[in-house]
């Protein structure tokens, strides 16, 4: 199993980060790199939302650069924290995530986020799951420190 966390400060209140993360991922996305697909909405606090990702994977796993997760959203508290299982291929394995927003007061708050990988072939695991977890924390550190952001000012700004 590998693990990975990072943190990092945003201009916003924990409601309006929960607010405009929920409002984004209850959308399907279509970009030119990520399709995401809701199966399931999930209760007002998104728990139970079931849904299925394609997106880019390192070449080395031999599937055409692409990859596809079903994930579902657990443990979800408004606006403080949630936490999302997956399933994903290749290479087959799981993964948990947890992220908490922590209220920093005058309208700031630092997001912790956290996650466990494990491929399920201990082989490949071995060979290649270090790389696909470094791989995976990149881009959901991305996904998070510049999506968040701009998803805020696009809420401010229609």
């Amino acid at each position: 199993m590998h693990e990975y966390e990072f943190s990092f400060e945003i201009d916003a209140t924990p409601r309006e980060i929960w607010d405009v993360f929920l409002e984004h991922h209850r959308q399907g996305v279509q970009t030119d790199a990520v399709q995401v697909e809701i199966l399931t909405p999930g209760d007002d606090a998104a728990n139970g939302m079931v849904r299925h990702v394609h997106y880019p994977a390192p070449r080395y796993l031999l599937s055409g650069g692409r990859a596809q997760s079903w994930e579902w959203i657990t443990e979800a508290v408004a606006p403080v924290s949630w936490r999302y299982d997956a399933v994903f291929k290749p290479p087959f394995g799981v993964a948990t995530g947890w992220t908490r927003l922590e209220d920093l007061g005058n309208g700031k708050t630092r997001l912790h986020f956290r996650e466990q990988v494990h491929v399920k072939n201990p082989v490949v695991d071995l060979l290649i799951g270090r790389n696909l977890a470094r791989s995976i924390a990149r881009d959901n550190r991305t996904h998070y420190e510049q999506g968040i952001p701009a998803w805020l000012a696009d809420k401010h700004n229609p």
